[in-house]
């Protein structure tokens, strides 16, 4: 599942061709993906400015004139590809519809944005941008890792009384949103914090050193694109590359980079868990 930094990755990536631009044509070729799709959704998105493109969570947020908002989720294979702009020293050409061309965006401008999800995992939405929060993929979402909210002191209070292990607690989105497997575990070996530890048995200067670490994780992966695994790829179609700065994730059994020690793998909550027994206590 993409995690916040491809997320925001994506979102960048389609400024150029949405923010600003109306969409002129709305194609809609199937009527649900994960689940059912609005309803007139292509009436709706037809004529509508897209006045602002955001991102909550791991959600892409299109703000139109009309008073809605386009939510979208990649869910694991979807991808928002860009066609017919020029992005950095590239034009990218319109290609051939695909099978998997779930929803197509025709933009002014001669720009292009097309959904495609293989396996429909995704997700798009249309939702009343002043009551958005209430949205029930977003109400309850915890503070942007990004944002004034998340702090130091606001961390500690959150997981100073849990009872559950550290990795579970950040995964929590009620906690902080958009965090998912990979960063987590990168997060806690940069801090030095074993995943199976309990929230409440960590110190207050320990858990509120999660703080600067988890946005130096976050945008040294934004900047890097990304992590691809299997499905991910950015609105141009090019790889991201965060993967191979992993200093534990997807390593088990090579040596750590900060004491040669063979990382290990476990499972937590049916997710894999990847850490240094050494650095990591």
């Amino acid at each position: 599942m993409p995690e916040l930094p491809e997320v925001e990755t994506v979102r960048r990536g389609l400024v150029p061709a949405m923010e600003g631009h109306r969409i002129e044509r709305a194609e809609v070729n199937r009527p649900d993906l994960r689940w059912p799709l609005p309803e007139r959704m292509a009436e709706r998105l037809q004529g509508a400015r897209i006045d602002r493109l955001r991102r909550r969570s791991k959600y892409i947020l299109a703000d139109l004139d009309s008073g809605e908002s386009l939510l979208i989720h990649l869910g694991m294979s979807g991808r928002m590809l860009v066609s017919g702009v020029t992005l950095g020293e590239f034009h990218l050409d319109h290609p051939a519809p695909a099978k998997h061309d779930h929803v197509v965006l025709h933009m002014s401008g001669g720009g292009r944005v097309t959904f495609n999800d293989a396996r429909r995992f995704g997700a798009m939405d249309l939702v009343l941008t002043e009551r958005e929060q209430a949205h029930w993929l977003l109400a309850g979402l915890g503070p942007e890792p990004f944002g004034n909210d998340f702090h130091e002191d606001y961390l500690v209070e959150a997981l100073k009384r849990r009872a559950t292990p550290i990795k579970s607690a950040l995964l929590d989105q009620h906690v902080v949103a958009g965090l998912g497997n990979i960063y987590v575990c990168e997060v806690l070996h940069r801090a030095g914090i074993d995943p199976r530890r309990q929230a409440k048995r960590i110190s207050n200067l320990r858990l509120a050193s999660l703080v600067p670490i988890i946005r130096e994780v976050l945008t040294e992966a934004i900047s890097a694109g990304g992590s691809s695994l299997r499905d991910h790829r950015q609105a141009d179609g090019e790889l991201g590359y965060f993967q191979h700065s992993f200093h534990v994730y997807d390593r088990e059994d090579t040596p750590c980079t900060t004491c040669a020690t063979p990382i290990r793998r476990i499972v937590q909550s049916g997710r894999s868990t990847f850490f240094c027994p050494s650095c990591q206590k």
